[in-house]
This record gives C-alpha cells, sequence and structure tokens, in this order.
C-alpha cells in the first residue's frame, strides 16, 4: 500500500511521539520474548561446540570433519539471514523471527535424531536458516522500539542475552552430555525454540514498519498503548528529518547506493572480521582441549565454558558505556586488545593450555562485546525501509566467516600447527580495526537523523 502525501506528516508525528517516551514497563514484554528467542538462537548456534568432544570419539572424526560440521551450521545461516531478511521487510519483524524460531525447534529436534555424521550435517545446515534468521530480524525490531537517548544501552543490555545463551551451552554441555549423551543438548535447545516462536507471534508489531507501510492507524495504536504506560515525556531534541526516512520504498541494491555504500562495506568488514575470530575460537576451543592438549571430554568442556563466562561479564560491560564511549572507541578498543592477545600467543607458541584458556578464552569475551554491539549497531546505519534486510544481508557476512573460520582452522591446525592459527586471527582483528576507523558514529542519535 503506498502512503499519500498527506499521511506523511502523521508518520513522522508518530515517530516523534514515540521518541518522546522513555524506556518503560511496555518495552517489557518485547525485550523479555525477544530475549528468549536471542537466547535459544545462541544456544542452538554454540550447541555444536560442546556436542563435538563427545561425537570426536563416537564417530572418529578427523580435524577436517570437526572444521566441516562447525561451518555447515553457518552456511545455512547465510541462506536464513537473506531470507528472513527479506521476510522481515514483507510481512513484518515478529511473523518473520516467529518463522525462523520454528524452522530452528523442528531442526534441533531432527539433529537429536540423527544417525551419523552425514545426516547431523544436513539437519545443522537446515536448522542454521533459522538461526540465522532470528537475531538479525530481532535486532532491527529492537532497535526500532527504542528512543535515541537510551538505545545503545537498552539494545546492548538485551544483546547480552546473546552471550548468556552462549554460556547457557556451555554450562549444560557440561551438565547434559557426559550423562545423558549429546542428543540432549539438541533437544533442550528444540523444544523451547518451539514455545518461543508461538510468543514472538503474539508481539506488536514495530510500528516504525508499520509506518513504512502506511498502516497508520494500526501504528497508531501501539503508539497509544506505549504513551498510556508512563505520563514521563522526554523533550526531543532538534532533528533533521525528512518523509522519505519513515515512508519512502526500497530494493536491496539501496545498501549499495552512494549514500549508504561506505557504511555497508565497513559494516560488512566488520562482521567478517569479528566472526572470523570470534566463532573460530569459540566453537574450536572445547575441541583444541580434546585433541591437542588431550583433556578428557568433561575437562575440555569445563574449560570450554571460562571463555563464556568472561563474555557475559564483559558484554554486560560494554552495555553499560556505549551511550557514554560510542561504537566506534569500543569497536576499535576491542580489536586492538584481540590483536595484541593474539599475536602474543601465537608468538608464544601455545604451548600450554593454560596459555590458550586466558588468552584465548579473554579474546573470544572481548571479541563478543564487538559482536554483540554489531546488532545495536548496524539496525542503526539503515533505515527502516530496509533495516531488517541491510542487518540480514550484513550478517550473512558474519556467517560466511563464521564458516570459514571453523573450517580453516582445521586444516591450519594440520598444517601449521595451533600457533599459525592464533597468528591468522590475530591478523584479521587488525583488519577489523582498520575497518572501524571508517565507521560512522550513532550515539545518542534517532533513528530518521541518522538515515535519511
Amino acid at each position: 500500500m503506498e502512503t499519500s502525501i498527506t499521511e506523511v506528516p502523521r508518520g513522522l508525528q508518530l515517530i516523534e511521539r514515540m521518541e518522546r517516551v522513555p524506556l518503560c514497563s511496555w518495552h517489557t514484554r518485547p525485550r523479555i520474548t525477544m530475549g528468549s528467542a536471542t537466547f535459544f538462537d545462541a544456544f542452538g548456534a554454540l550447541t555444536i561446540a560442546f556436542v563435538l568432544p563427545a561425537l570426536i570419539g563416537a564417530w572418529k572424526l578427523t580435524p577436517s570433519q570437526i572444521g566441516m560440521m562447525i561451518s555447515v551450521g553457518y552456511l545455512g545461516q547465510i541462506v536464513g539471514a537473506l531470507f528472513f531478511g527479506w521476510l522481515a521487510e514483507r510481512v513484518g519483524r515478529t511473523k518473520s523471527v516467529a518463522f525462523a524460531m520454528a524452522v530452528d525447534g523442528i531442526m534441533s529436534l531432527c539433529c537429536a535424531l540423527a544417525p551419523n555424521f552425514a545426516a547431523l550435517a544436513v539437519f545443522r545446515t537446515i536448522q542454521g536458516c533459522g538461526l540465522g534468521g532470528e537475531v538479525p530480524v530481532a535486532a532491527a525490531y529492537i532497535n526500532e522500539l527504542c528512543e535515541a537517548k537510551g538505545r545503545g544501552r537498552f539494545v546492548m543490555l538485551y544483546e547480552t542475552i546473546f552471550p548468556c545463551g552462549v554460556l547457557g551451552a556451555s554450562l549444560m554441555g557440561i551438565l547434559m552430555v557426559p550423562h545423558f549423551g549429546w542428543q540432549s543438548m539438541f533437544v533442550l535447545g528444540g523444544l523451547p525454540a518451539l514455545l518461543i516462536a508461538v510468543l514472538v507471534w503474539r508481539l506488536p508489531e514495530s510500528p516504525r514498519w508499520l509506518i513504512g507501510k502506511g498502516r497508520l492507524d494500526e501504528a497508531e495504536g501501539i503508539v497509544k498503548q506505549v504513551e498510556a504506560t508512563t505520563p514521563v515525556r522526554i523533550e526531543p531534541a532538534a532533528r533533521r528529518m525528512t518523509a522519505s526516512a519513515a515512508t519512502a520504498k526500497t530494493g536491496w541494491s539501496e545498501v549499495l547506493s552512494p549514500f549508504y555504500r561506505r557504511r555497508t562495506i565497513i559494516v560488512w568488514l566488520l562482521w567478517s572480521s569479528t566472526y572470523f575470530v570470534y566463532y573460530g575460537i569459540g566453537t574450536w576451543l572445547p575441541s583444541l582441549y580434546r585433541t591437542v592438549y588431550h583433556m578428557s571430554v568433561s575437562d575440555s568442556l569445563r574449560w570450554g565454558s571460562i571463555a563464556n563466562i568472561m563474555q557475559v561479564l564483559i558484554v554486560a560491560a560494554s552495555a553499560l558505556f556505549v551511550d557514554k564511549l560510542g561504537r566506534k572507541l569500543w569497536f576499535g578498543g576491542a580489536f586492538i586488545v584481540s590483536a595484541a592477545l593474539m599475536l602474543s600467543l601465537g608468538l608464544l607458541g601455545a604451548k600450554t593450555a593454560g596459555e590458550v584458556v586466558v588468552l584465548g578464552s579473554l579474546t573470544f569475551a572481548v571479541l563478543g562485546s564487538n559482536a554483540t554491539m554489531l546488532y545495536l549497531y548496524t539496525p542503526e546505519i539503515y533505515p527502516t525501509r530496509m533495516r531488517a534486510a541491510g542487518t540480514g544481508l550484513a550478517t550473512s557476512f558474519l556467517r560466511a566467516a563464521s564458516a570459514a573460520g571453523p573450517f580453516l582452522v582445521g586444516f591450519v591446525l594440520k598444517s601449521g600447527g595451533i600457533a599459525a592459527v592464533f597468528l591468522v586471527f590475530g591478523a584479521v582483528t587488525i583488519v577489523g580495526f582498520l575497518a572501524t576507523l571508517g565507521a560512522t558514529e550513532t550515539r545518542r542519535r534517532q533513528l530518521e537523523e541518522i538515515n535519511p
């Protein structure tokens, strides 16, 4: 449905009314429900890391097979990020996330029934489609509900749920896999995902998306619900907004239009460099402890969880400072610290498991803050008309990097040894730092002001 000229001012007025309402109890339900979806998305994404130490012995997996099993899920996530990002621009944010969670849940249960390596690889690939589709669309949705001043902290506290899901996967892996078998992890992730799909379907749609589709009466109904929750109002700063920021139509190609091309290329580099290392380390650490340092399955899982505990603490800290320091400063600092840690570990030779536990886990945690903040930053640099699609397209680069990182680790480990793996990771984090220098700062700016 096309929006008429006379309706445009009404759409902008609705956005300004949303911006005047501070974050309040109304926002709690979407944050908890979408947060639950994100928790089990993270749980599902990292489940394979804590299943593999058991499968290595049961199925006699080689390093190349381990890397392939990790990577196939991310290949599916590329498809999911693109498809569900496209779907979210057409049917809405909540319906798209609900569909993605349904795919995740169903295929997670299929993974639990897999009789061999080939079957698990197929089910894991399809499950990846759901995993890849949920997080970018959910991030776009949460961004669109927030007022400018508190958006960074609100979204980052929401995104902290993702590393909590990763931590949950590691802790459940320690408890479940040795006693109940690797299949229990997929059951534990699949059943809640199906329930959450129903809850997400029933959430209110993003008013910004409704405005962009010309469904102004529906948008106003939701805005009135938000306004009725609290009498407090924020006095908005002067904004430079145009009608096109709220209502213009778009296609995929606009992400590479003259205005957005630089932003798009930079954010693709940020996603790729962050997740190449982040998932390369995160998914391989338990298997490295098992294969390189010859730990038991239980010890491999236990030491692997250290990285996830560190990550939750650092991501929580980033949520407190992101609106004060800004996105660029945090990104750059995290890349510098990660490069120093990885290059040091590579040059030291990673001779002991203790070195890897400390330096590798800390790198995973620090880069985890960047990985989380990208879900705040990417939706900020695109307008509502292509926010979910642009974020989905950007996260497809994360999925490609996430597939390439673990897969490459298997080959580098075999040909160059463990030290070479960390030297490669150090070089990739330097690329990420260089990309940060050209990023657009979005701190405390209204979405329609950032994006014409």
